[in-house]
């Protein structure tokens, strides 16, 4: 069954300053590294052209820590959705820059990505690094992890595939453990947090929260059967 149309957006499209090297990237990289929304579903064989394990990140910010995992893991294929232009921008240089092949990006909601565009049970990971913790009780309604939000990542994770988070807003790592330990189709592998796997580097951002005394919490659920 189809998740609920979202009311309440989880991110602000706050354009900022696009640099000209970024628009440049959006306008002459976006038709060969990006995919279109549609609301058909996708064929990632077809897209990559080959079949291999496929992963999505929700949320890639400038693209660094994306290029570095496709580049670390070039059997495997990524694509990445994030909604604002300098990122997109930014992620669509380096992915010309180092030539590669096994990671595309998506600009647009990545809820209406997940319920269109990835058929059920095609995932073998999610990732989710470092969204807004939306930190204000008022906005708290904002943040991309919810019940809802987590039911549908589930359905399209392979059996065995697994959703990991990570956050350096310890309030927001709470909200997490137990939205994501009520969900069902997940279960847990660690107690509460997972050491941070050696698949994701460690960002600029995560480095940050940590010089300011963030503590950075990493969640890794897997996808069991129903």
């Amino acid at each position: 069954m189809e998740a609920p149309r979202r009311t309440v957006r989880s991110f602000v499209l706050r354009q900022g300053r696009v640099s000209n090297a970024q628009q440049r990237a959006w306008e002459t990289l976006y038709p060969r590294y990006g995919i279109a929304f549609s609301e058909q579903p996708l064929d990632a064989r077809a897209v990559f052209g080959r079949s291999a394990p496929f992963y999505l990140e929700i949320g890639s910010g400038m693209g660094e820590t994306s290029v570095a995992i496709a580049k670390a893991h070039p059997d495997n294929d990524y694509i990445a959705v994030e909604v604002h232009l300098p990122g997109v921008g930014s992620l669509l240089k380096s992915i010309d820059e180092e030539g590669l092949g096994n990671l595309r990006v998506i600009r647009h909601d990545a809820v209406d990505v997940l319920e269109k565009m990835i058929p059920d049970e095609t995932l073998a990971g999610l990732h989710v690094f470092f969204p807004d913790p939306w930190p204000k009780k008022r906005h708290n309604k904002r943040r991309l992890i919810q019940p809802p939000l987590v039911a549908l990542a589930s359905r399209k994770l392979a059996l065995g595939g697994y959703l990991h988070l990570a956050t350096d807003w310890e309030p927001y790592s709470e909200h997490m453990l137990e939205v994501l330990g009520a969900e069902p189709l997940l279960e847990n592998t660690a107690v509460d947090y997972s050491p941070r796997p050696a698949y994701r580097p460690q960002t600029k951002f995560e480095a940050r929260g940590l010089r300011l005394g963030h503590g950075v919490r990493d969640l890794v659920f897997r996808r069991r059967a129903r």
